[in-house]
């Protein structure tokens, strides 16, 4: 199987924490030069000081706020204006604030759009002409497990994570002849930051310790736990391999078995 990325170079959203670091952090063992993003310098310092680094391999770091599209466009355009070519694309941003539907208000619904959606648009059209001379392409967006099944109290988050669902199976079906790939990867309950913001908001409200809100949704997941995040790191890792190139404009789950539809 090949799973080499030797030569290739990633862009990794989100990359100082969670998801997106077991992202990156995946790659960057199989060969790839990661090139980290987030809010926080001193995190993606941290976070590309982690990495198991081969001579031929050169990790970077670009510090934007997804949530501001026009200072995206201007860094990644400057990255790749010094003759840079991402032959990777990993969309992931921090979870919206968790509310019912009804309780948000609109400037937070147009937050997570331009964080969610808008961002991940402009990079892909920054990226894509790279990735299409390079006859190799890989973008891989990390949603949520709502795209198949709403998570009740994530009212923003349904909305946006389903928009960018169907906005890379679009793309999907656009430019996948040029060797490119596009997917959606779904996290359930995996160990994170996110997670225990969400479990400990859950355990206030209901009057609970964290623990016992843990041990619940564990008890929900068939599988009997919660994920790790090197487990999902790796499954979205192994889509950006040259094994995975007929994979394509899918929403591929990882949550144990928990989400209810297939």
């Amino acid at each position: 199987m090949n799973l080499d990325l030797t030569n290739r170079t990633a862009l990794v959203c989100g990359a100082s924490q969670g998801l997106g670091l077991a992202t990156a952090t995946e790659l960057a063992l199989m060969g790839a030069n990661v090139i980290a993003v987030s809010r926080n310098e001193d995190k993606l310092r941290a976070a590309i000081s982690s990495f198991d680094i081969s001579k031929e391999q050169k990790h970077e770091l670009l510090v934007m706020d997804l949530s501001n599209p026009d200072e995206v466009k201007q860094t990644v355009s400057s990255f790749l204006e010094k003759g840079n070519i991402i032959h990777i694309l990993i969309n992931n941003a921090g979870g919206p604030p968790s509310a019912p539907m009804i309780d948000t208000d609109v400037a937070e619904i147009e937050k997570a759009f331009r964080m969610h959606v808008v961002s991940s648009h402009l990079l892909a059209q920054l990226i894509f002409p790279g990735m299409k001379a390079a006859g190799f392409g890989r973008i891989v967006n990390i949603t949520s497990a709502s795209v198949k099944q709403p998570i009740n109290g994530l009212g923003i988050s349904n909305l946006v994570r389903a928009a960018v669902a169907n906005w890379a199976k679009t793309l999907a079906n656009e430019i996948s002849h040029y060797g490119i790939t596009v997917n959606n990867v779904l996290p359930g309950f995996t160990k994170t930051e996110r997670l225990d913001y969400l479990f400990s908001k859950q355990a206030a409200a209901q009057g609970l310790d964290k623990a016992t809100v843990f041990e619940r949704m564990a008890a929900s997941v068939p599988a009997g736990r919660l994920g790790e995040a090197v487990e999902f790191g790796a499954v979205v890792a192994f889509l950006c391999s040259p094994a995975a190139a007929y994979i394509n404009g899918i929403n591929l789950t990882v949550d144990g078995g928990r989400t209810g539809s297939l």
